[in-house]
């Protein structure tokens, strides 16, 4: 049951110049890996920010939401080797991560 204290886990990309970001294979086959891993371990959603403004800080940032940090760490450390493995698919840009409780 989504509640206030829910956690989202930000996975956020710098805008770097020279640096390379296939959308499409990061909606379309990682945020489906992510989301087979990560469902039945407790993932509630996911949602995908791109920048529209050249000069944003990040070009893209994946959230993804969980009920509980319990359960956000029992499900994404489990399989973080496998996401990491997957990120040179589809980016050279290394990724900040931010684990956020939900307030209001």
């Amino acid at each position: 049951m989504e509640g206030r204290n829910m956690i989202r886990a930000s996975v956020m990309y710098p805008n770097e110049q020279g640096k390379k970001f296939d959308f499409d294979y990061y909606i379309k086959k990682h945020m489906v890996l992510v989301h087979k891993k990560l469902d039945s371990l407790g993932l509630v959603r996911s949602e995908v920010d791109k920048a529209v403004d050249a000069d944003a800080p990040f070009i893209v940032i994946g959230h993804l939401y969980f009920n509980s940090l319990e359960e956000f760490q029992n499900g994404f450390f489990a399989h973080a080797a496998e996401f990491g493995a997957d990120l040179a698919n589809y980016t050279d840009i290394i990724p900040q991560m931010q684990i956020s409780q939900i307030i209001k």
